[in-house]
């Protein structure tokens, strides 16, 4: 399954949810979405397979010195939603996110990123493929309450469109009550230009290789966190 959707695992904890159902057979925790124990291992949330309908995860953070990464790949072929709710309390503790999303139809968003004590992190960047007359938004909030210095917030959104008939609309925001440590927000399209290919194509490349090259370039592009 792991070759199939292209996940990196390495040791770690582990949460699996395929099509947004909960495999307790290959997920070494129960499911849960509050993590107030401190686990050895860095724990690893995954989620994968296609949207149905409407998915919304939790993620409330209360251990200290927890390692947590988060993995999403998911396929919307229907209207479909994504919210990704996230609270770090716990001192010390991080979450890193890869969130990918391809979309063939209407796709809706939203990602909340609460820093609730000092010292946290949150990083998240989020990647969004629109392919041809598809619809997607997404809306990125980073909070920073008060009396929680220091903290690591990172949003990062990027989407890269397929066909001039597909649109991606992006809504970052910000609030920011203490000093962080650094707080990024950016968000950014990306879609194949003349140049690029033909480019490409002078190198022997067929129209649809061009595309299928771009999205692989713009798929594996992960290496900001």
């Amino acid at each position: 399954m792991w070759n199939k959707f292209n996940i990196k695992t390495f040791p770690s904890e582990t949460l699996v949810y395929v099509d947004g159902v909960f495999q307790s057979d290959i997920s070494t925790l129960p499911e849960t979405e509050n993590f107030a124990t401190k686990y050895d291992l860095p724990i690893h949330i995954i989620y994968i397979g296609k949207i149905d309908r409407e998915i919304t995860l939790n993620i409330n953070i209360t251990a200290e010195n927890q390692s947590i990464f988060l993995t999403i790949d998911l396929e919307n072929n229907f209207p479909g939603f994504l919210n990704i709710f996230i609270k770090n309390a716990g001192k010390n503790s991080e979450l890193r996110g890869h969130i990918m999303v391809k979309n063939y139809s209407d796709f809706g968003g939203k990602i909340v990123a609460e820093h609730a004590a000092p010292d946290t992190g949150i990083l998240i960047q989020t990647k969004i493929i629109g392919y041809k007359n598809s619809y997607s938004t997404v809306s990125a909030t980073a909070i920073i309450n008060s009396n929680c210095p220091n903290t690591k917030s990172d949003i990062r959104l990027a989407g890269h469109t397929t066909d001039k008939s597909a649109k991606i609309r992006f809504t970052p925001k910000q609030r920011i009550k203490s000093v962080p440590n650094f707080a990024e927000h950016s968000a950014h399209m990306m879609h194949v230009t003349g140049p690029q290919e033909n480019y490409l194509r002078t190198a022997g490349l067929s129209g649809a290789e061009v595309k299928d090259a771009m999205i692989e370039a713009f798929t594996k592009d992960f290496n900001l966190f």
